[in-house]
């Protein structure tokens, strides 16, 4: 496919050694550390789904920031020392990963800044904002060469990594945790894939407690970098096209997170952009849940899968911080 060109030129990492699982200690841990101030989320039985096809959701859309991005974020900033909490915060993101580092900051009594992507959806900027994060649009090129000098080793601030902090990874892990109490029978999980660090806690949470179930890693067919790094066989980068699933257009994997990635994902799947759409509009209509783009491939995945070797499968539904405009526009569409 064009999407996949490889931009064979550009690094893939910046010198730090590979990430390791969590282990389940590191996890349990975090679900702990983080159980007074997330919401333990539940399980909804996707209502389009044949019968005989048990999928289920899981919607983090109810907690504090609207995505599944405060659990990892709370592990970090709650194991932090008081004289780091001090520094202030610093991160790059799509939107969610500020938006949740501006609300342990708050908690914590500390400030706040990310990155972002001068494309990043109008509403989220407008929330970090009035979030009091202090937010720093620079281009994708800008933030990849960023990113690929490790830049934050450079900085003041205490900074967190979205995708290759240890204790982000743990925290997202604590979703796994919830999910074999809930449903000790599952046989997949599908899960939307950007740089990894969901995927990676999940599955590793998966691993451990229950081996046999499959983890089934989602993206979308404008930005599938993941896909095509587990054809290349290691780290890559890939063209991307327009895509409306931003919170996951990440055209690369790193060389820190590859291998971990190719040790919990079974396999890594492509939906297209229209049947995104369809799904935003079937959670929104069928389930009553406003959801963004990233968010909606894991149910995308979940109902294309005609084999049924995957059920009971749940889909992690990660956030719902979608611009007003999108959902009025595919929710209404025919």
């Amino acid at each position: 496919m064009a999407a996949e060109g490889i931009r064979s030129e550009r690094p893939t990492g910046w010198g730090d050694p590979p990430v390791t699982a969590p282990s389940l200690d590191d996890i349990r841990k975090a679900a702990e550390r983080i159980r007074s101030h997330t919401v333990r989320t539940g399980l909804s039985r996707l209502k389009t789904a044949h019968r005989a096809k048990r999928v289920y959701v899981k919607s983090e859309l109810g907690q504090p920031t609207g995505s599944f991005k405060i659990r990892g974020v709370l592990n970090w900033a709650l194991s932090l020392t008081d004289e780091e909490k001090t520094r202030g915060f610093s991160t790059f993101s799509a939107g969610n990963t500020a938006l949740a580092l501006g609300y342990a900051a708050r908690m914590l009594g500390t400030t706040a800044r990310s990155l972002l992507p001068d494309y990043a959806p109008a509403n989220k900027v407008r929330a970090l904002e009035q979030a009091g994060v202090e937010t720093v649009l620079i281009s994708f090129d800008e933030m990849a060469d960023w990113v690929f000098s490790a830049g934050w080793k450079e900085e003041p601030w205490a900074f967190l990594h979205p995708w290759t902090e240890p204790r982000m990874i743990a925290g997202h892990a604590t979703i796994g945790l919830e999910l074999i109490e809930e449903l000790p029978e599952i046989v997949g999980v599908y899960v939307p894939v950007g740089g990894g660090a969901l995927v990676s806690g999940v599955g590793s949470a998966v691993r451990a407690l229950r081996p046999e179930t499959r983890i089934v890693a989602v993206q979308t067919e404008s930005c599938p970098s993941l896909r095509a790094s587990f054809n290349a066989g290691r780290a890559k980068w890939i063209s991307p096209k327009p895509t409306i699933c931003d919170g996951v257009a990440v055209p690369f994997t790193t060389d820190q997170m590859y291998p971990l990635l190719r040790q919990v994902a079974d396999r890594v799947v492509t939906v297209s952009e229209a049947e995104v759409r369809d799904v935003i509009r079937l959670l929104y209509l069928e389930q009553g849940l406003a959801v963004e783009g990233a968010a909606a491939l894991s149910v995308a995945a979940a109902l294309r899968d005609r084999s049924g070797q995957t059920m009971p499968a749940v889909c992690l539904v990660t956030g719902g911080n979608v611009e007003p405009e999108l959902l009025s526009e595919v929710a209404g569409a025919a």
